[in-house]
């Protein structure tokens, strides 16, 4: 079937489009250049409408053990946020972590179509696809942690050739169906158990003698010479440390020209001016991306309100525990290879660390020059829940109703910002790049995130409205495959999205120590840590989509 969308307003940054009216056409669910004469079968009328492509959320906190976690700890979220089935959808409930099929509903009903989990450990990836098996609509995608595991850190401690140490990397998102990696406080999370409760970049561990620098470094050009797009996803040393702006800018320093993707970067811009010692250090740190090419980040913008902090860095979570919000919390071993954290927050305008964390977000949003290489993110749930999202893009567009919103915070933090200053205001073409096109580019998604022929019909309809929060909240109309699956802000069609991974090439020989090493320390074996196609395929439920590396580097 040939389907027609004309006379929308195309925003297609990808392909240069910045508001042009164009017609799109859409068969077997991807974008089409039909011929003149081809009958059209469908046709919408979409006259003076905004037409992106489908939004893509590339730092989401969706599944895996810590959002587990915080639902059966916080029935409190539960409460006021039920959502009853309907004849397409299950019921549901949660506001900062809503359950899976919500979680996916609401993703579409603000007219997004993918968006990926970044913090999964290799040990918890079975549960957290089956996790994300449930978010339903959205293509997923999950980040595999490492850094402060066990074999990694032999392998860096032994000094063992590289090439191993890329064959245990690629090896690693193979068994976890991982499109990227992370790390998460480089080893970090490992000294925490040797009893050292800080680790800045080039302290070194007690037990293993390596350092943040060292393991950021092997893992960035690791990744980069297997081939993997995404750049390694880095969250820093010092997350939250008021004067950790300083290991942030060596952090990029540090990485040598390798590209690296730096992830909630709010979190660490903090300096320490004033009689409070906590002032933002937002304008060095953009200064520093606008200067590093190599460089990438998404924001984890904080938004007022209760949410749920979840993080698999236990080191600075245990720090957090005093701030929890109501009073309960989890900080948890996982396999001696990593850890998690969970502390319910509530971010408040009135307070001073608060006002100056939400003003520090918008400034780096404000002085980041590129928005190929800032990506609109609250860190969901850590900053605030992903449907803020429509007030947040208010914000960056419209200067009055930011000024309008700085003069409910606290007012002493406005003096240790620049946000008073800044008077720029982002434009529909900036937005479809950072929370579209800028996102795919990075993940290597290649036919997602664009309008051009050949790309999936991934594609959302907006009401051209200058309330952008209404309009981002409401779209007329979501395309998911071609298939129209939202229609005015509601649900009209459930479908199952697609899990994307990235398969790097690497020497099976990898298998013969690690299985020696399963068999030693680990509590199951390798050939069951592994998880298989068909465990996500599952009869037909999910489906793979399998993004292309480059060649491997020798």
């Amino acid at each position: 079937m040939l389907i027609k969308l004309t006379g929308g307003k195309v925003y297609d940054p990808a392909n240069g489009v910045d508001g042009e009216v164009r017609d799109i056409f859409i068969e077997n669910g991807r974008i089409v250049s039909p011929e003149p004469t081809a009958k059209v079968d469908h046709e919408y009328a979409l006259h003076g409408r905004v037409i992106m492509a489908g939004g893509i959320d590339p730092h989401s906190h969706i599944g895996g053990g810590k959002m587990t976690i915080a639902r059966m700890m916080l029935p409190e979220d539960h409460i006021g946020n039920e959502v009853a089935r309907t004849e397409l959808t299950r019921a549901g409930v949660g506001h900062a972590v809503p359950s899976t099929m919500t979680t996916g509903y609401r993703y579409a009903e603000m007219g997004y179509t993918a968006a990926f989990e970044p913090a999964m450990l290799p040990a918890n990836a079975r549960q957290a696809h089956m996790e994300m098996a449930d978010t339903s609509i959205i293509d997923k995608g999950a980040f595999v942690m490492l850094g402060s595991d066990d074999f990694f850190l032999r392998q860096l401690a032994a000094k063992a050739d590289f090439s191993a140490i890329k064959d245990y990397i690629a090896w690693t998102m193979h068994a976890a169906q991982a499109i990227a990696v992370k790390v998460v406080n480089p080893g970090g999370i490992s000294a925490f158990k040797f009893n050292q409760r800080k680790l800045d970049l080039d302290e070194k561990h007690t037990y293993y003698g390596v350092t943040p620098r060292d393991i950021i470094v092997n893992l960035a050009r690791g990744l980069n010479e297997l081939g993997v797009v995404h750049p390694l996803h880095v969250h820093g040393c010092n997350l939250g440390v008021p004067g950790g702006y300083e290991t942030t800018l060596a952090t990029i320093k540090g990485a040598e020209g390798l590209p690296i993707h730096l992830t909630h970067i709010q979190f660490h811009s903090y300096g320490t001016e004033g009689d409070r010692k906590f002032s933002s250090a937002a304008a060095q740190i953009a200064e520093a991306v606008n200067a590093n090419k190599n460089v990438s980040c998404d924001v984890g913008q904080v938004m007022f309100g209760q949410t749920c902090t979840a993080s698999g860095d236990s080191m600075r979570q245990f720090v957090n525990t005093r701030s929890a919000d109501p009073k309960k919390w989890v900080v948890m071993d996982i396999e001696c290879d990593a850890g998690c954290g969970v502390v319910p927050f509530k971010y408040r305008d009135k307070s001073f660390v608060n006002a100056l964390q939400w003003a520090i977000g918008l400034e780096l949003f404000l002085l980041v020059n590129d928005p190929w290489r800032l990506f609109l993110t609250t860190d969901h749930p850590n900053g605030g829940p992903f449907t803020w999202y429509p007030h947040l893009i208010r914000l960056l567009m419209d200067k009055n109703f930011r000024r309008d919103m700085m003069q409910k915070i606290n007012q002493d933090a406005l003096q240790y910002s620049t946000l008073g200053s800044l008077d720029r205001e982002y434009s529909l073409y900036e937005i479809a790049i950072m929370t579209r096109a800028g996102p795919a580019k990075s993940l290597g998604l290649v036919d997602r995130g664009h309008l051009g022929v050949g790309a999936w019909a991934d594609i959302t309809v907006y009401d051209d409205n200058p309330d952008r929060e209404a309009m981002f909240t409401t779209p007329e109309l979501l395309f998911k495959n071609g298939e129209l699956i939202v229609r005015n802000g509601k649900i009209v069609k459930v479908v199952n999205g697609g899990t994307h991974v990235a398969r790097p090439n690497y020497d099976p020989g990898i298998e013969r120590s690690l299985k020696r090493y399963f068999e030693d320390f680990h509590t199951v074996r390798m050939d069951n840590f592994r998880l298989s196609d068909d465990e996500i395929i599952n009869g037909g439920r999910g489906s793979l989509i399998i993004q292309p590396t480059r060649a491997r580097a020798a």
